[in-house]
């Protein structure tokens, strides 16, 4: 089968995707979607089941490797103490995060001109503004105007996430050391909006939302472009894009759902896979024009991977608290988030604080850290854990550096038999030093807070969600990949508007800042329709 090319072509329904779709949706294009997984039903979600922490390990799990969908692809990944954590689906990556949702500072993007490391990007956080406000229109955030950590923005969100008993204690710890908190933005309703009900506390945000309360791209973004016309194609898995003679992308070939070669031409062809699914796909790209892919005339498709690097620091505390009831992010600090002269390191981090564990959670927690024995007091030790552990981590800026890479693998492939993508990431050691501080920061306001026991973990081996640098952004078309409107710079009708463009990672979630990028780039597009391959 050979549809007529299209218009535009989207490869990836997650969080870019879906953004860049619903805003070219209005130019009366023929666009398409290509996703290799699967429309996900809330009905299926683990929290609709009291098996939900067990299916967090199967067929939910964050890890690829370990969930095994259909629409999953292996990932090689033992040179890296950081493994990938994302989904494949409808939504993508928004279908199992925790929805917290901050923006980047207006100082992430000049950290060259600021801290001499690094590059500046080639626009700022003014370029970005209004399509962060208009992408907060589209998800929905709550929150509470006024964080003195960011400039007014005026943005209409709803009301804050209850702090909840988790909440107010470590708030408390944070006020008795005089640094700064404030509740996170997050992208969950805390009423009905846009059609979806409220949060009503399932507690299981990582699993998917069943309610509908978080933002996930599936039920935001997706329902108003297919409304206005955008194509949505499930089970299809790209394997490479196609160029001609003169340089320009002519379409895809992919593989149906039912395992069948097809090929679906276009005029503009869109990466949206994040930052390994992209470069996975551009590496495979070969012809005689691009032998070591497409778009890599620079050599840096794949490389300057950024994960950022995640510091676990968890208390124990006499009083009942929430345990995981309620969402899982309440509240954040950037007490640390600049740099500072007076520490070992450049850069900084984010305080994302965080409701307790379930029960299995817990008594996993309390085996591997000795404090739960198995026979006499094993019941009585784990009442002294569950309910009463809460904490945070700390979200630490990854640095961009060439050796931390995306490449193929040369005998792992997919079920189509697409080579897999290797991961060969090391922590830097500015990273380290980051979290160290992180740590022992952490763990005076457990202190202060009144917990008794502290456990950290750094970093966070399982802990891969945010997948950037990959395909980075820039002027220079021998240091970059792509111009400062997301064109690549050898193949002019071939965008990428995931994580794969970031110059470098902030030190928060990088979602709200992917998404306001696809709306900056779309309307980018739109305004340059006449002479789009000049």
């Amino acid at each position: 089968m050979t549809d007529q090319p299209v218009d535009v072509l989207i490869i990836g329904a997650g969080a870019s995707g879906a953004a860049m779709a619903w805003s070219l949706a209005d130019t009366r294009m023929r666009i398409v979607c290509l996703e290799q997984g699967e429309m996900m039903n809330p009905a299926n979600y683990p929290s609709t089941g009291r098996d939900w922490e067990a299916r967090s390990q199967s067929d939910f799990a964050i890890s690829p490797n370990q969930r095994q969908l259909p629409g999953d692809y292996p990932i090689v990944e033992d040179d890296s103490p950081i493994k990938v954590a994302n989904f494949n689906g409808v939504g993508g990556g928004t279908v199992l995060y925790a929805g917290h949702f901050p923006r980047f500072h207006p100082s992430d993007f000049r950290v060259k001109s600021l801290d001499g490391v690094a590059d500046d990007w080639p626009l700022d956080y003014n370029d970005l503004a209004p399509h962060y406000a208009e992408n907060d229109r589209m998800m929905g955030v709550a929150g509470l105007n006024g964080d003195p950590a960011y400039p007014s923005d005026n943005a209409q969100r709803m009301p804050p996430l209850p702090l909840g008993k988790s909440g107010d204690i470590l708030a408390k710890g944070f006020n008795k050391l005089n640094w700064h908190w404030w509740p996170s933005d997050t992208a969950i309703a805390t009423q009905a909006y846009d059609g979806r009900d409220k949060c009503i506390n399932l507690g299981a945000c990582l699993g998917g939302c069943a309610q509908g309360a978080k933002a996930s791209t599936d039920i935001t973004y997706w329902p108003h472009a297919m409304r206005a016309g955008v194509e949505l194609r499930t089970r299809c898995r790209v394997r490479e894009i196609t160029v001609n003679d003169e340089g320009m992308a002519t379409g895809v070939i992919f593989y149906d759902e039912d395992g069948f070669e097809q090929f679906l031409g276009a005029h503009v062809v869109v990466m949206a896979c994040n930052g390994v699914g992209t470069p996975r796909i551009l590496l495979n790209s070969k012809s005689a024009a691009h032998p070591d892919g497409l778009a890599n005339s620079s050599g840096l498709v794949g490389k300057n991977l950024m994960f950022h690097p995640y510091a676990s620091i968890m208390g124990v505390f006499d009083e009942p608290l929430d345990g995981y009831r309620g969402p899982h992010k309440i509240f954040r600090s950037q007490e640390f988030y600049e740099t500072d002269k007076a520490r070992d390191f450049v850069r900084g981090y984010t305080f994302e604080i965080h409701r307790g564990q379930g029960p299995v959670s817990t008594a996993m927690t309390g085996l591997m850290r000795g404090k739960i024995p198995w026979g006499a007091g094993h019941h009585d030790a784990f009442r002294k854990l569950f309910n009463r552990i809460a904490g945070m981590v700390a979200i630490c800026e990854d640095l961009p550096e060439e050796h931390n890479t995306v490449t193929l693998d040369p005998m792992q492939t997919d079920s189509d038999g697409i080579p897999a993508p290797r991961i060969s990431y090391t922590l830097s050691d500015n990273s380290r030093k980051m979290m160290d501080h992180a740590i022992d920061k952490g763990s005076e306001v457990l202190r202060a807070a009144g917990a008794h026991d502290i456990f950290t973990q750094a970093p966070i081996s399982y802990g891969g969600w945010h997948l950037m640098g990959t395909a980075r952004m820039g002027t220079d078309p021998a240091r970059s990949v792509v111009n400062p409107w997301g064109r690549s710079h050898d193949v002019k009708n071939l965008f990428v508007i995931d994580g794969s463009i970031f110059v470098t990672s902030a030190g928060v979630n990088p979602t709200r800042t992917i998404q306001a990028l696809a709306l900056y780039i779309a309307d980018q597009m739109k305004q340059r329709l006449a002479n789009l391959f000049d």
